[in-house]
């Protein structure tokens, strides 16, 4: 008997194919996945065991904590120097080669013809050239720092050349790192001078007013009227809107907050300090926490990586932080081109020829670029890395950054201090940038200083280009130190300083003719003042502080204005105002439809009628919006309110351009609006802008956040409502015990995206959940580093 065997249906084979074909790409995909995840952990750095290092004397230990704090124990500075560079690039290698890059105009060789134009600006600022000339400066201990220093970065360099285990950044680039030098550590060093800012950028918008406008309606918008007739230089002579189309322009709110409290107002009867710099928020950190110890220095704090020392933190006597002073140290010159020989300049009825310094530009897949900076005796011809910016005048910079110094010196010299004298002395070598200064130290004393060169001027302040061929203008010389503003032990038992004006009006020297918004300084001096017996809680506790103080001053009174005069959806909008507290909270609509809107004030007054690149350069635009709106509604409504129809009609068109683009993102639902579903951090990595390496660097997604700009928790964001700018590190100290301190550190410490430390303070920042860094017997994975005898 025959037994029948069943066929399988061209269904069922189809079906069984396709099963197979899918276990096939499933096992092929998880093959994949492990092979990226083995590659991408290979690059991690050794924490356990231990190395060895050419060039150190003795063995030296690193500890790194719980949190990637690495603590550097050694028998001799060499050797700790060495060590921290050694640590410094494992962690953050990748970052500190783009930052010298960055900071040297040489993007262009390794990114290619993308960042051509940010290379020509860099290399016309000449930073690089800047650090060349400040190695000089240097004393024979501080060469020794910066020098070993690099060794230690080249000896980790070194071991990736030899084990193929570079981080990941560089095999997607195509590329491997050259050997670090001094003048690298100096020349990112001169980069933070550029990225806390300048005022050439105002002069050069302030004479774009006047060339455009009339002049009451240009003075409408600066801080003050001039004192003097300004020399205005006509547009056919220089257009300043097309000259500086690509100029690569700090950001606006790059301040900070600090405070130190006496011990009279503070429960543990010794002082607290605190500290919170506002800087660009990316992966990694601008910051990296370290702790260095060695029989003559013993510091906890942050350093920006590719730099020796400690910049911010404390030691085991003092401590120390600081925001940006933002005084004016650079002016344009208005230069007088020989029109029969373009090398040659005016200066004093005689022609001055100009240094011609060559900068080739090496472009990746690309041809090199010769291209060619102009030095006066200002300084570098800024004006023409955008081409032919007038016929025979042209605008040079002074700044001065650009002349040598050598802060880091006073860097190491300030980790060393024991007490205010030995600071101050210290600061001696800390010219530029200008920062605030504060200080506590374990004898009970406050201070402050707002430190650096700030030039006295010949004639004028600063406020708009000056001729620079008449000798009129120059510098005569810079603030005396001893003159430099200063206060120690104030009987209001506590200092604060959040980039506001800190002079009264008859301080005898300029400092500066903008100042940032007063809301947080305001704001920690209303809470340092009605609060006694606080503790380092209560610092942490202000510094994550969401009270917004413009809104206090602004959100009633234009309900005010709008009363009655709304629409639905408007009405709506307002009645939300109506009964908010004045905090920007995560979980409120309130704070979104008031950060926005002032936004969009702005937007409605300026720029219909001034083009987005021009307005870059406007870095006092938030205060003098403020401004505006504070003539207007005392009834003194100056011409771009006016041309503008008015304040209710500027109030209602930008409330209703706010509604109208939350709309698309939020819904029609107001009262479901929240400002944490808008207002988010990210904390991008410089190659997460490519897809999809988004998925690989950034791949956490945003992380809601409250504060905004003008909140001492400092949150400031773009149109997206993306955070990406604010409270870089947090640092409050009770100098009750200076064996510890808390931090936080945004996203993480390490650089490398399989790192159990690369984000794992996102929330943390979020949500102000701060660790504790010890000085005294650390925890944590044990390196030892180890000399070749």
């Amino acid at each position: 008997m025959e037994v029948a065997v069943p066929q399988q249906t061209p269904k069922r084979k189809w079906r069984r194919r396709a099963l197979w074909s899918l276990g096939i790409l499933i096992v092929l995909l998880l093959s994949a996945l492990i092979a990226a995840n083995v590659f991408l952990s290979r690059s991690l750095p050794e924490t356990k065991g231990e190395v060895s290092l050419p060039g150190l004397l003795k063995p030296v230990t690193v500890v790194r904590d719980s949190r990637g704090v690495p603590h550097i124990n050694a028998t001799n500075e060499h050797d700790l120097y060495l060590a921290q560079g050694y640590v410094q690039a494992q962690d953050r290698l990748f970052q500190m080669d783009l930052s010298r890059r960055q900071a040297s105009g040489r993007l262009s060789e390794v990114i290619g013809e993308k960042t051509v134009k940010n290379d020509k600006y860099f290399r016309t600022l000449g930073l690089r050239r800047a650090a060349e000339a400040s190695y000089a400066e240097y004393t024979s201990e501080g060469k020794e720092a910066l020098d070993v220093f690099a060794e230690g970065v080249n000896l980790y360099i070194d071991e990736l050349k030899e084990n193929g285990k570079w981080p990941v950044e560089f095999s997607l680039l195509g590329y491997e790192p050259e050997r670090w030098t001094a003048v690298d550590s100096l020349t990112i060093g001169k980069y933070m001078a550029f990225d806390l800012g300048g005022n050439w950028e105002d002069q050069a918008f302030r004479q774009y007013l006047l060339q455009t406008f009339p002049k009451e309606k240009a003075y409408d918008l600066f801080p003050d009227y001039p004192k003097d007739a300004p020399y205005i230089i006509s547009k056919e002579e220089l257009d300043i809107e097309k000259s500086f189309a690509s100029a690569v322009v700090p950001y606006e709110f790059n301040g900070s907050n600090n405070w130190v409290v006496s011990g009279s107002k503070t429960d543990s009867g010794k002082p607290l300090l605190a500290d919170d710099p506002h800087l660009g928020l990316a992966t990694p950190s601008v910051w990296y926490q370290m702790h260095l110890e060695a029989p003559t220095v013993n510091v906890s704090g942050v350093i920006f990586a590719g730099i020796p020392g400690i910049i911010l933190g404390h030691n085991e006597k003092v401590a120390w932080g600081v925001t940006n002073t933002g005084p004016d140290v650079q002016d344009l010159f208005i230069e007088k081109r020989n029109p029969e020989n373009e090398r040659e300049f005016a200066f004093n009825d005689k022609w001055e020829k100009a240094e011609i310094v060559d900068e080739p530009i090496k472009v990746k897949d690309g041809k090199s670029l010769d291209y060619q900076v102009t030095v006066t005796r200002h300084g570098p011809v800024i004006s023409e890395f955008a081409g032919k910016s007038g016929k025979d005048t042209v605008l040079a910079l002074r700044w001065t950054a650009l002349d040598p110094s050598a802060e880091l010196e006073a860097v190491l010299n300030m980790n060393k201090a024991e007490n205010w004298n030995d600071f101050e002395k210290a600061l001696l070598k800390f010219e530029t940038p200008a920062q605030n200064f504060v200080f506590a130290s374990t004898d009970g004393t406050i201070a402050y200083k707002a430190n650096g060169k700030i030039p006295i001027r010949k004639k004028g302040d600063s406020m708009l280009p000056v001729p620079g061929w008449t000798g009129e203008y120059e510098w005569k010389g810079y603030i005396p130190f001893d003159e430099l503003p200063k206060t120690i032990n104030p009987k209001e038992g506590f200092i604060s300083t959040a980039n506001n004006k800190v002079i009264s009006d008859d301080y005898p020297y300029h400092i500066s003719n903008n100042w940032a918004q007063p809301y947080r300084q305001m704001r920690i001096q209303e809470f340092l003042k009605a609060n006694k017996k606080l503790t380092a809680e209560d610092m942490q506790t202000l510094q994550m502080d969401q009270v917004n103080l413009q809104a206090k001053e602004f959100a009633p009174r234009f309900l005010e204005v709008l009363k009655g005069s709304a629409g639905k959806q408007e009405e709506e909008a307002l009645r939300i105002l109506r009964k908010w507290n004045h905090i920007d909270s995560v979980d409120e609509a309130a704070p979104m439809i008031f950060n926005v809107w002032m936004r969009n004030i702005g937007d409605v007054l300026l720029k219909e009628e001034i083009p987005e690149e021009t307005l870059n350069l406007f870095n006092g635009r938030r205060s003098a919006i403020d401004e505006l709106l504070r003539r207007a509604l005392d009834g003194k409504p100056g011409p771009w309110i006016e041309e503008g129809g008015g304040l209710e009609q500027v109030l209602a068109k930008s409330l209703q351009r706010t509604l109208a683009e939350l709309e698309e993102t939020q819904g029609n639902d107001i009262a479901d609006w929240e400002w944490g579903d808008y207002h988010q951090v990210r904390f991008n990595h410089p190659l997460s802008s490519v897809t999809p390496l988004n998925y690989l660097f950034n791949s956490d997604g945003g992380v809601p956040v409250g504060g905004s700009s003008v909140t001492v928790q400092a949150a400031a964001f773009l149109e997206d409502g993306t955070v990406n700018h604010g409270g870089s590190w947090r640092f409050v100290m009770d100098l009750s015990d200076m064996s510890k301190a808390y931090h936080l550190v945004g996203p993480g410490q390490s650089g490398n995206v399989k790192s159990e430390w690369y984000h794992d303070q996102l929330d943390d920042w979020a949500d102000g959940t701060y660790h504790q860094t010890v000085m005294n017997d650390p925890k944590g994975d044990k390196l030892t580093l180890k000399p070749v005898y």
